[in-house]
Parts: structure tokens; C-alpha cells; sequence
């Protein structure tokens, strides 16, 4: 029996010839990732190894991005703890504020990411990589602490799930509708450490950024990872951001599969998930025969979708409108480099003219950390990734999942909509 695409790149970061689904593996490490949460729990566990510095200082990124710019004295020290580990370390791939960027917008960005790489990272959402055919997901802090020492990671190979993807999306559906319907087709638990493989003619009509979103979102499934082909758009983008040499790997025409799913691009409609898991989906034409669900705040932005396609769907639907009054808008581009193609692009002032206010790149309101915590009662549609219950704040707040048109409907009607109503 043939392997997958992932079950490839896991025996070759091996050293062997072929792995089976469960079988356990010692891999070598392209890319250990933390960030300013996850990181100093790792550098403590480094130090209680007594290992002579980490593996390869060009291997390593750190990232402040959760709690920075700091919002406070114990996420101020958090920070200085990577910032002190960087400089003892000499690590390459360390971003301080200024050209720090949500983690995984910026990594790809800056190269660091490219087919074939086997990437690990002290969060959960490191799984992004696979949009750029990279086996990437995501680890505790004690399993970086370890990567960064050895260079090298135990996994189980895991088994996968195959999604055939065919058609053409339609006006105003996107990546994120695409992750939300298979996670409401499959449930939160319906890929439990499996790969999710996306294949078919359907990838083709995908952006990279509809890539970026589909497999960050495999862990909101259960998944180890989710993985796309190698294709000419994801050619076209390495060739724009990465300098290193890469090796691309493909699925056997044999490879087994636990299931395999067909989705029709063009049969889906704008979907959002509604408190409090991802799984409980319903798409906008559902919603619309609902009572009206008026809400307090609009999060666009975050590792998921706050990436330039993003944001330039966003600034087409508010574009000479404004947010609903004693509503509050909140507007995040990933990076540095995106805020600048954003104000470059006129965008940021379309979103200022709609009374949105455009923050510094920041993981902050997608964990309810800081920049949008939510008030006992609250409603917020939010382009982020996780619904759970307390997650944007208080935990009689609530939070629902949908795209950036979605979003920015929403913040111009104050309940949640379809940019269709706006046509």
C-alpha cells in the first residue's frame, strides 16, 4: 500500500524508506516555532536539561505576538525571557516589535516555511504550514524545549482523511466557509489525530490565503495536520517569499484512507459557526430565517484571516458604509507587511471611514487577552478560530465564527449578515 503526502515527508524526515499509520517515528526538525505565552515555559525546561545551547540557532523562530505589544508587567516579562533567550542563543529568526507579525502569517512570509519541512510549534495552530505542503502541527512547550535541544521530534504517524475538492466557490464564499462546513460536516473531533489531505480540481480555484485558513483550522477538527499540494500557485508564492530549496511531495495513487469526502465548491454558502464550538455550524441562508442576532463587536483579523485577501474583502464590503452605531469594530492586519500593502492599497482608510479602529498585528482579542475583550453578555462575529465558551472574555459572552465578508456585513447591519444584503 502506497503512503500519503504526509506519511512521505514523515519518512524521509525519518531517514526510511516508508511508515505505516501508528507507527512511531524519531524525526528530524526543519523549524521549531514558539511564541511569548508557550516560549519561556520551554526555555525553563531547556535549562533544567543542561544542554550546551540549541540545536541549530537558523532552525528556531521566536515570535511575540499573543500578549505584544505588552499589555501588561507579567506579559512584559514573559517577553524579555524570549528576548534574553534570542540574544544569549543567537537565534536568526527572532521578531521584536516592529517587525513582529502573528506568527503564522509571518513565517511563511518571511520564508521560513517551504514544502517538504517537517515544522513543529508550541501552538496549536502551527498546522498553517500545510497550505505550502509542509508536515507542521502543533506541540506542547516541553516537546519545543526538547526540538529546540536535539533538533529531532517523536510523533505517531498518523492515518488520514482525504477531501476531494471540486468546483468553483461563489461571490463572497472563502476558505474560511470551506474549513467551517467540513468542520460541521465531520465535528471537532472528526479528524482526532489524522492528516487532512486536500486534493482534487477544486484546489485550483483556492488563493493561498483561502489555503493559509482551510489548514490552520485542521486542529479545530481534531486534526494533526492538514496538508495541500504542491501546485503553480504555491510556486508562484514561494518564489515571492522564500529563498530556500524545497522538495515536493505527492500522495500515491495507492495511498490509504480512513475516508475520503467530496465538496462541491460552488454548493457552499457563507457559514458560521455559532457558540460554542466550531462544529455547530449554519450557513447564512439558514440564519436569515432566524430571529436577528444583533451583535456588540466585530474582530477581523488573526492568524486565520488577517492576511491582505482578507482584508481586501473586508474594505470591498464596508467600502463607503459605516459600522452600526455603539458597535466597535476592530480591525487586525497579520503583519507588518500587510498593514503597509494595507495602507499602500488605501484599505486601512476604508476601514477608518467605516469607524473601525486598526491595531498593531496582535493575537490579543482572539484568546480574550487584550484589544476586544468581551463584557458579561456580549455578542462578538469574529474572523478568528475557536468559539469555546470564556474564549474572547467573559464566559457569558459569545462568540461566532465567520468570515471576513461575513464580518464585515455584520458590522455594518449590527446583526449577523450576508454582504448579499448589501448588494
Amino acid at each position: 500500500m502506497g503512503m500519503t503526502m504526509t506519511q512521505k515527508i514523515l519518512a524521509a524526515a525519518a531517514g526510511l524508506p516508508e511508515v505505516k499509520a501508528g507507527q512511531l517515528i524519531m524525526a528530524k526538525l526543519d523549524l521549531v516555532l514558539g511564541n511569548d505565552i508557550t516560549s519561556p515555559v520551554a526555555i525553563k525546561e531547556l535549562d533544567k536539561m543542561k544542554v550546551n545551547g540549541v540545536f541549530n540557532k537558523d532552525k528556531i523562530a521566536l515570535v511575540p505576538d499573543h500578549f505584544a505589544p505588552n499589555k501588561d508587567i507579567k506579559s512584559a516579562e514573559h517577553c524579555k525571557c524570549v528576548r534574553e533567550f534570542a540574544r544569549r542563543n543567537e537565534i536568526t529568526n527572532y521578531f521584536e516589535m516592529g517587525d513582529m507579525g502573528i506568527e503564522h502569517a509571518l513565517l511563511p512570509e518571511k520564508g521560513l516555511t517551504v514544502p517538504g519541512d517537517v515544522i513543529i510549534g508550541a501552538d496549536s495552530h502551527t498546522c498553517t504550514y500545510g497550505a505550502l505542503g509542509a508536515f507542521s502541527t502543533g506541540v506542547g512547550s516541553t516537546d519545543m524545549a526538547a526540538g529546540m535541544a536535539t533538533g529531532e521530534a517523536w510523533f505517531k504517524v498518523p492515518s488520514a482523511i482525504k477531501f476531494n475538492l471540486i468546483g468553483k466557490p461563489s461571490k463572497w464564499v472563502s476558505g474560511k466557509d470551506v474549513i467551517l462546513h467540513i468542520i460541521g460536516m465531520i465535528g471537532v473531533d472528526g479528524a482526532l489525530y489524522r492528516s487532512m489531505e486536500f486534493a482534487g480540481p477544486g484546489v485550483a480555484e483556492l488563493s493561498m490565503d483561502d489555503r493559509f485558513t482551510i489548514s490552520n483550522m485542521a486542529i479545530e477538527a481534531g486534526g494533526k495536520n492538514g496538508i495541500f499540494p504542491v501546485d503553480e500557485k504555491t510556486v508562484e508564492y514561494l518564489n515571492e517569499h522564500a529563498t530556500r530549496s524545497y522538495k515536493v511531495f505527492e500522495a500515491d495513487a495507492d495511498a490509504e484512507y480512513d475516508e475520503e469526502y467530496t465538496i462541491d465548491l460552488s454548493a457552499l454558502r457563507p457559514t458560521v459557526a455559532f457558540p460554542h464550538l466550531p462544529e455547530n455550524t449554519h450557513t447564512i441562508d439558514e440564519i436569515h430565517d432566524m430571529e436577528p442576532i444583533y451583535v456588540d463587536q466585530v474582530v477581523i483579523g488573526s492568524c486565520t484571516n488577517g492576511r491582505i485577501d482578507d482584508l481586501r474583502i473586508a474594505a470591498k464590503v464596508l467600502k463607503g458604509r459605516h459600522k452600526t452605531p455603539d458597535m466597535r469594530l476592530i480591525v487586525i492586519p497579520a503583519t507588518q507587511d500587510i498593514y503597509m500593502q494595507a495602507i499602500e492599497e488605501g484599505l486601512v482608510k476604508t476601514f477608518i471611514e467605516a469607524g473601525a479602529v486598526v491595531s498593531t498585528p496582535t493575537c490579543g482579542p482572539c484568546l480574550g487577552g487584550y484589544m476586544g475583550v468581551l463584557a458579561k453578555g456580549e455578542r462578538c462575529i469574529s474572523t478568528t478560530n475557536r468559539n469555546f465558551v470564556g474564549r474572547m472574555g467573559h464566559v457569558d459572552s459569545e462568540v461566532y465564527l465567520a468570515s471576513p465578508a461575513v464580518a464585515a456585513a455584520s458590522a455594518v447591519t449590527g446583526k449577523i449578515s450576508c454582504p448579499c444584503e448589501l448588494d
